[in-house]
């Protein structure tokens, strides 16, 4: 399924259980400015790691795959964008302005957008900033960020959520579930019980400790984003 298309679809669902009345008329897809704003973000972000190469066209052609009849037009503003990072930042307040009602399809914009700097096997540090300060201009937020990121680029194995097991934007009662599952599970006070050695107990006492201090490294993080957006 073409990006457009997956994008119309989440339009007649009517995503975030809302009619999205804030939102333009009709499919995304089918609205120039989106397509324009969308295309010129893919291409500025081919510039973003340094030399744009014209066959990285492919690539973005290849997530966001124009309708029939409009490619040609995408691909001669999508060669005009790429010559410069400069703007992205106006289009991603201009699919903001008008997308903001409805936060999905800007956060399906950002995922078609790290599947573009994925790519070649490298993201740079480059191409990260450009998709952060993207998802910030989107008002999405840096908890979706770091989700999608593990997404495409996997998370180290110290991430408190993979520890956790949840995503990084899971809501705070979905992440407190966890932490209490998985403490209960591997409380040093089972081992006890059931009677195993001294070196078993030890194990759990250092897994119940990760466990802890991943909860309260994502405490911690919340209470931060929390602060800086009040």
């Amino acid at each position: 399924m073409s990006f457009w298309r997956k994008i119309a679809g989440l339009a007649v669902r009517g995503v975030d259980e809302a009619e999205c009345d804030v939102c333009p008329p009709g499919l995304p897809g089918e609205d120039p400015a989106f397509t324009t704003a969308v295309t010129a973000l893919g291409a500025k972000l081919a510039k973003a790691d340094g030399e744009a190469h014209a066959d990285e066209y492919d690539t973005f052609h290849a997530i966001f795959q124009a309708e029939p009849g409009s490619e040609g037009a995408i691909r001669r503003l999508y060669q005009l964008a790429r010559q410069t990072t400069r703007g992205f930042e106006g289009y991603a307040r201009r699919l903001k302005k008008r997308y903001g009602g409805c936060p999905q399809i800007l956060e399906d914009v950002l995922d078609g957008l790290f599947y573009i700097a994925a790519a070649d096997g490298v993201v740079t540090s480059d191409e990260l900033s450009y998709l952060e300060r993207v998802c910030e201009l989107f008002g999405l937020s840096p908890l979706t960020f770091r989700r999608l990121k593990a997404t495409h680029l996997g998370a180290a194995n110290d991430d408190p959520y993979v520890i956790l097991g949840v995503a990084p934007d899971a809501p705070d009662e979905v992440v407190r579930a966890a932490w209490r599952a998985q403490l209960s599970e591997s409380h040093p006070d089972r081992a006890r019980a059931r009677g195993l050695p001294a070196e078993f107990i030890e194990v759990a006492e250092a897994k119940a400790a990760a466990i802890n201090a991943a909860y309260d490294q994502v405490q911690l993080e919340r209470r931060s984003l929390s602060l800086g957006a009040a």
